[in-house]
């Protein structure tokens, strides 16, 4: 797994190919890869590369089950011109300090890590066109933030 990682990272991001497909598939995927509990809320498919949210939502969940969270929620809407995906997880919140290098590659605070889970998310949601933020971290949890252009929505193959 830490080859794979390192390999993903190092490794030209492809081209995203958007398909139509269920969200609620990919977040029990997740829910079955993780030893954590997944909530979803939001439209019954969604218009993506679901290959690069699953890895998103992968890398999200394992680092909140890491931290020490039992559950996440993962909440897909809409507004203005940007499709919004929210994952919220009941961890014990990423400390102040470790905010500005949250992102970078090869940072990891924890022992045995390679700081590669969040840098690979965040490259993997610009090449979706969008951003991956983190928008809230306290001690009753952490929250980011995808925003992708609003053709997540549209209907298409």
């Amino acid at each position: 797994a830490l080859c794979q990682s390192m390999m993903d990272y190092l490794a030209e991001t492809p081209a995203a190919e958007p398909v139509r497909f269920a969200m609620q598939e990919l977040v029990e995927e997740i829910a079955d890869s993780t030893s954590i509990e997944v909530r979803y809320d939001g439209p019954g498919k969604v218009r993506l590369n679901r290959k690069m949210m699953s890895r998103i939502l992968l890398n999200l969940a394992r680092n909140a089950a890491n931290a020490g969270a039992g559950r996440i929620s993962i909440d897909v809407w809409r507004t203005g011109r940007l499709g919004v995906i929210d994952i919220a997880d009941d961890g014990p919140g990423v400390p102040g300090e470790h905010w500005d290098s949250l992102f970078h590659a090869f940072r990891s605070k924890q022992r045995g890590r390679t700081g590669l889970g969040l840098a690979i998310a965040r490259n993997l949601a610009v090449a979706q066109g969008g951003a991956l933020k983190l928008t809230r971290s306290t001690k009753d949890g952490s929250e980011f933030r995808i925003q992708l252009p609003i053709e997540i929505f549209t209907s298409g193959r």
